[in-house]
């Protein structure tokens, strides 16, 4: 289902035959017991944040949150499941939907200048965006992102008592010099039976659902070191945590340059 200035988009998630092909092999492996394979190909960067815009009222987000779930433990993937509100009035109010979800998602489309806003969507290291259903389009995102400064800031993580430490570095030539901290509190697995809508009585697994947000602070490109108590980790319903080192602001949020996740998710 698709979005934009009140007109729906076609369905692309449903009608592409050849996308509906690649993923049932994929998920059939998945209901096998098969491993899934990695998402990334070899020779990819280490890391790469995906973050999921998707909605429990929409017919064509299930494959893409199945997908999310099976990447969501790799090492080299971070995955952020980003609930929506705004298909809440077709007969399902979605759980976890937030209106904060719904504006980072439209941000980024005003910060790419396309203004494409729909479900699923994937965006990958805050700068491309695909079906979030469509792996090989996600990877060929996610080589692009690397060319444009994705993660391209070191960032270390240290325990300190029951909070951490970041230790961030300073910006790499040519890349961004200004950007903030977004602490994501996430429930790292959710599990739940919809009622009523177009996904009347699917049973859904969701991975690392944010569940609150907050900037931890500014970035101006030079190393920094920060603490994140316990408390601020930490909220109802959650289970671990995802930093993200952003160029941009909320308005306009651009290439993520680091990142980083609570051990277990």
């Amino acid at each position: 289902m698709n979005e934009t200035g009140g007109m729906p988009f076609p369905d692309v998630g449903a009608t592409d035959p050849a996308r509906r092909r690649f993923l049932a092999l994929g998920l059939a492996g998945l209901a096998a017991g098969v491993a899934p394979m990695p998402l990334f190909a070899q020779g990819a960067p280490r890391l790469h944040v995906v973050e999921l815009f998707t909605s429990q009222g929409c017919s064509s987000c299930p494959p893409a949150d199945e997908l999310l779930f099976s990447i969501a433990r790799q090492a080299d993937v971070i995955a952020l499941s980003l609930p929506v509100d705004y298909w809440d009035y077709i007969g399902w109010k979605d759980t976890f939907g937030r209106p904060e979800h719904t504006q980072r998602q439209k941000a980024y489309s005003r910060a790419r200048g396309d203004g494409k806003v729909y479900t699923p969507q994937a965006v990958i290291n805050g700068l491309r965006h695909c079906v979030g259903s469509d792996a090989k389009e996600i990877e060929k995102a996610a080589q692009y992102s690397a060319k444009a400064g994705a993660m391209s800031v070191p960032m270390r993580v240290e325990a300190a008592g029951d909070g951490i430490i970041l230790d961030i570095g300073a910006a790499s030539p040519g890349a961004p010099t200004a950007g903030h901290l977004t602490l994501f509190r996430v429930s790292s697995q959710k599990e739940v039976r919809i009622g009523r809508g177009e996904n009347s009585g699917r049973q859904i697994k969701y991975a690392n659902v944010a569940r609150t947000f907050e900037i931890l602070g500014e970035w101006r490109g030079a190393a920094q070191r920060l603490v994140v108590t316990k408390g601020q980790l930490a909220s109802p319903d959650t289970d671990g945590w995802i930093v993200l080192l952003q160029a941009g602001d909320q308005k306009k949020p651009g290439v993520i340059l680091a990142a980083a996740k609570s051990a277990g998710i």
